[in-house]
């Protein structure tokens, strides 16, 4: 199988360091890709907006099956270009078409989708621009805390939560009056607060069953404590110590079926795989959000966990005979600690100098996120620059093996926060 990644992130390191060990494999091609998956494949200078150039790289190097990692380009269509060209068509494409994709591309459709098919979720309202002052006087009605959301796609930064009502008002005319956040904003959902601790489900469906990979929570805000703005992530933990089988099977009972069934119904066919962002509240399991691919950093948490191989189960899903069952997984834990670099989420400078970053760790893996070559010096290159995962047979091992990696590599203003690994949210115990 000659294989196609579209992506240059760590969620994108870990599949192709992941798909690169299966011996179905003949030849991995990351697109863009970044140096340190040069070590899993090879790197081709290929935009996924660049559609007659996609046509002849995929002919030309016969190309089998077609992942996508990040999810702009299936919001905006890449699976329906490949599943209508009648030189691609014939291409196993792993990711959902453009409706099906607004599930996550748009808040509205997914909060109105979870409500047509009792999914559980946050009550919540929806406004365009055009409906400020109704969206103001909405606020107005209840007691915060207030979250709103961009409607949109905003890089993982579209969600505002607040405290108090002044702010919440301030942030609706950021918003929806001055597009805070471009189109992603024109229209915003705000909805009830829920309480609880997060943690994340992710399947591989082929749109009628699907396989439950290890579940994970990711830590978003910059700051230790969970204090700061939010991140695209900071880190991640795989398995959730919260998450027993009885919670596991609320999930796929009240959440994961009725959605699978949910796109059944409404004749939406889905390929790929599906993140549900989950919160344990009092009142059980609910729906923050869905994403229509793996996340990041949780899939450099969750894949090295995973003991089949992935390349096998995606072919099962393309050609549409996957059964419904828990993938085979490892009983390690892994952590995932994120370097990122000085400023971020803010405003961070590129081309700061890596070292350390080729010596090895034993029982840790080293994804690439945001990094590039320069003269032949690997340099920052992003916001998230690094992916750091340690594995151990408990928690603690596995965080300690993840901070020796990481702090063997440096760069000027690195930042790590040093409490991955912990669970927040939890009720105090009595």
């Amino acid at each position: 199988m000659n294989v196609l990644i579209f992506g240059s992130g760590g969620r994108e390191s870990a599949f192709a360091w992941s798909i690169g060990q299966s011996s179905l494999l003949s030849n991995l091609f990351i697109a863009p890709g970044n140096p340190g998956m040069a070590a899993f494949g090879t790197c081709v200078d290929l935009d996924w907006r660049d559609r007659d150039a996609i046509v002849h790289f995929c002919i030309r190097e016969d190309i089998h099956i077609v992942l996508v990692g990040p999810e702009e380009p299936l919001v905006l269509g890449l699976g329906d270009f490949f599943a209508e060209h009648p030189n691609l068509a014939h291409i196993h494409f792993i990711g959902p078409q453009a409706e099906a994709a607004q599930l996550e591309g748009s808040k509205d459709f997914a909060k109105a989708f979870m409500q047509r098919h009792g999914i559980p979720t946050a009550g919540y309202r929806s406004f365009t621009k055009n409906e400020l002052e109704a969206a103001k006087m909405y606020v107005l009605s209840y007691d915060g805390p207030y979250v709103l959301k961009a409607d949109g796609l905003a890089g993982g930064k579209g969600v505002v939560i607040l405290d108090d009502v002044v702010e919440a008002l301030k942030e609706l005319d950021s918003m929806l009056g001055e597009a805070k956040f471009g189109p992603a904003s024109s229209r915003v959902v705000i909805e009830e607060h829920l309480t609880g601790p997060e943690f994340s489900v992710f399947v591989l469906t082929d749109g009628e069953n699907y396989l439950l990979l290890p579940q994970a929570t990711d830590y978003k805000r910059v700051g230790e404590g969970q204090t700061g703005p939010n991140t695209g992530g900071m880190g991640a933990i795989s398995p959730v110590p919260f998450v027993i089988p009885e919670v596991l099977g609320v999930v796929h009972r009240e959440i994961i079926r009725p959605t699978i069934e949910g796109l059944q119904a409404e004749g939406i066919p889905y390929c790929g795989f599906i993140f549900f962002g989950l919160m344990l509240t009092p009142e059980g399991p609910k729906v923050i959000e869905y994403n229509v691919r793996m996340g990041d950093p949780e899939t450099e948490a969750v894949l090295p966990r995973l003991d089949e191989d992935l390349l096998a189960l995606m072919i099962d899903a393309a050609r549409g005979h996957v059964n419904t069952r828990p993938v085979a997984v490892k009983s390690e834990t892994a952590v995932t600690v994120v370097l990122t670099s000085p400023g971020y989420p803010g405003n961070y400078p590129k081309g700061l100098p890596i070292v350390g970053s080729e010596l090895a760790s034993e029982g840790s893996l080293l994804f690439h996120s945001g990094t590039a070559l320069r003269d032949g010096q690997l340099v920052t290159d992003g916001g998230r620059v690094l992916a750091v995962t340690g594995m151990g047979s408990s928690a603690e091992e596995a965080i300690a093996k993840a901070y020796a990696h990481a702090d063997q590599i440096n760069f000027e203003g690195k930042q790590v926060r040093r409490d991955i690994g912990t669970i927040y949210g939890l009720p105090a115990k009595k």
